[in-house]
């Protein structure tokens, strides 16, 4: 291609190197080294879009928290397993705040990130019925919650959200429900990689039917109110962040510092259990556990064997971002919003140069410019469009490994620079120039 900035005889030799099978079907980490390569060997300074990274410094009253911590001497105690009682206590608060939702303190656990949270949700909630052995994805999904379950050889089914948006979406549950395999649901919101937003009808949805269907709902909030169209970061004012946890008592939500307050080095997060979800009893967990109750299993089956609990100081860490938020001191969403800046002027690069959004709607409304969006080319699946972008020193990654239906590529927009994003155009403008469209 006449206008390829990163040869194709390089290109081709780092991809026969790597040992992947399909360069357009790599994952997100295998994407990064073949982007990191690719920059070494060429000379050409990557756009970097297929990390999650973020690209904001850590809420600095955390920071400061956590090195007093240290200070402190907590470096030399074992942490509780469930969490510092000051981070349970705001964590709590938190939950209360900013989703409206009455969690106690006792089941707002600490974990090593949202991955951990997950990786035990898996593992507990497969478990309470033996005849239930199937978790269901909300697709697309971030890849790696499906490779947690098939390293615990847990099944797993799933479908594109895509095409069952509002009341529609109660017929592909009922459908899949009604089978009596489904122990859990996982899904996003906003969703990775799509940024679609569930809405409050569509949660209702889900809530009531894993009420009728006795399955737990995993909420993941990685993106907690960073559906920008909506301002849910004033303390005990509404709107509150939209949660399943208003239809169900079926729940249970993963929290993470990563994103919203940039903490996501520390491998801090909370798992907040609905309280009666943590007290039920559920007879086919001994089995496993020493005890049939939920919360027990998680914390003493789960979270104890794995890793005895999280970082110690990073507790104190989070426990100080979520005090000064629950206290309106901080709004992390100021912070925050520059995802959602840069993502309309990265949009805009993409759709001047004939690419289209390829997840564009949440029903009738524009989906959230935020932290990620998709894009496609005509002519061009998303694999064979993720490969070759990267001779024009661009790297995201394909729609295909997040479970999606749709032919398409995931962008984030967190690693780019603002004065980066004129760069983009002008490499964009070049693939159009290689590939014109009508």
């Amino acid at each position: 291609m006449e206008h390829n900035l990163v040869s194709r005889d390089v290109a081709g030799r780092i991809f026969r190197e790597s040992g992947i099978s399909c360069v357009g079907r790599a994952t997100i980490r295998e994407v990064k080294r073949l982007a990191d390569c690719l920059e070494k060997e060429s000379g050409v300074r990557f756009i970097h879009m297929e990390m999650g990274n973020p690209g904001l410094p850590s809420v600095q009253l955390g920071v400061d928290a956590q090195i007093e911590a240290l200070r402190n001497g907590v470096s030399a105690n074992y942490p509780e397993i469930d969490g510092a009682p000051e981070l349970k206590a705001e964590a709590s608060r938190f939950i209360k705040n900013f989703i409206d939702l009455d969690i106690k303190p006792e089941n707002c656990l600490a974990t090593v990130g949202s991955m951990q949270a997950a990786f035990v949700s898996f593992m507990v909630c497969s478990r309470v019925h033996k005849e239930q052995d199937t978790v269901l994805f909300v697709d697309p999904c971030f890849p790696v919650h499906k490779f947690q379950n098939k390293v615990l050889g847990i099944p797993v089914e799933s479908f594109d959200i895509y095409n069952w948006r509002g009341e529609k979406l109660r017929e592909k549950l009922e459908s899949i429900f009604s089978t009596g395999r489904i122990h859990s649901i996982l899904y996003s919101n906003p969703n990775n990689p799509s940024w679609v937003c569930l809405r409050d009808d569509e949660l209702r949805i889900i809530g009531e039917l894993a009420t009728k269907y006795d399955v737990i709902v995993m909420e993941d909030l990685a993106y907690f109110g960073m559906d920008f169209r909506k301002d849910y970061s004033h303390p005990g004012v509404a709107p509150y962040q939209p949660s399943v946890g208003r239809y169900t008592d079926n729940y249970l939500l993963l929290v993470s510092s990563s994103k919203a307050f940039s903490y996501a080095g520390e491998r801090i997060a909370i798992l907040a259990l609905s309280d009666k979800l943590a007290a039920r009893r559920y007879p086919d967990l001994l089995r496993f556990y020493n005890s049939d109750v939920f919360r027990n299993a998680v914390v003493y089956g789960g979270l104890h064997p794995l890793s005895s609990g999280t970082s110690h100081s990073a507790q104190y860490a989070l426990a100080a971002i979520f005090k000064a938020v629950n206290d309106g001191v901080y709004n992390f969403r100021d912070d925050v919003l520059e995802y959602g800046r840069k993502a309309r002027l990265m949009k805009d690069a993409f759709l001047d140069n004939g690419f289209t959004l390829t997840y564009d709607k949440d029903l009738d409304e524009p989906v959230a410019d935020g932290f990620y969006f998709t894009y496609s080319y005509p002519g061009f699946t998303g694999a064979d469009l993720l490969e070759e972008m990267l001779y024009y020193g661009i790297s995201a990654i394909s729609l295909d490994t997040c479970g999606s239906e749709q032919q398409g590529i995931r962008a984030c927009t967190s690693l780019i620079p603002c004065e980066d994003i004129p760069v983009l155009r002008s490499r964009l403008e070049l693939f159009r120039k290689d590939h014109p469209v009508g």
